[in-house]
């Protein structure tokens, strides 16, 4: 009888194929990423202005919404009467923020009232919670803030004198990156 030897597969060329498959599958994927990488484009906002994003902190953030929400209603409810409605008309149709319910209580108890045919004031007792809201009535309504502890109603509603009582705009930007914003 004969032995015959049977030498074992050699594994380096498996290993190769797999290493090159392996190179092929990264330089496919990173040229995918590069292909669709998005640039940042940072868009700044001027001095006497915040960003809704960015700037504002969670109670502050959902105060700014119910506003911008409700303005519709507001504005609904003008050209049925052809009068602002006051801010206790709002809070006992339950609108936001104007009604006093919990979220209103975890976002600083704002005492909402409505300044002549111009705009809604809402005074934060607290204002390491959130800051005190004015809502601008008119052509292009607005939002502006103040986190100062002692807040008057403010009896021009000018840009130029919000900004000197030490009011900021708060200011919506949406750009691509508005659901990738990573603060760290």
């Amino acid at each position: 009888m004969s032995t015959h030897v049977v030498r074992p597969a050699g594994a380096g060329h498996e290993t190769l194929y797999v290493l090159l498959l392996c190179l092929l599958i990264m330089a496919v994927a990173g040229s995918v990423v590069a292909w669709r990488h998005e640039s940042q484009v940072v868009t700044s906002v001027a001095a006497h202005q915040l960003d809704a994003r960015r700037d504002l902190n969670a109670a502050e953030q959902g105060i700014y919404a119910d506003l911008r929400v409700t303005l519709d209603e507001i504005q609904w409810l003008r050209e049925a009467s052809s009068a602002l409605p006051s801010a206790a008309q709002l809070a006992d149709e339950g609108f936001a923020p104007f009604a006093s319910d919990a979220s209103s209580v975890s976002r600083g108890e704002h005492a909402w009232q409505l300044l002549g045919e111009t705009a809604y004031l809402g005074m934060g007792p607290k204002p390491e919670v959130a800051g005190s809201f004015l809502l601008r009535i008119g052509a292009q309504p607005d939002v502006w803030l103040n986190r100062n502890s002692h807040v008057s109603a403010p009896v021009d509603f000018s840009d130029a004198a919000l900004k000197l009582s030490g009011w900021q705009q708060v200011i919506a930007q949406f750009d691509a990156g508005v659901t990738r914003q990573h603060r760290h």
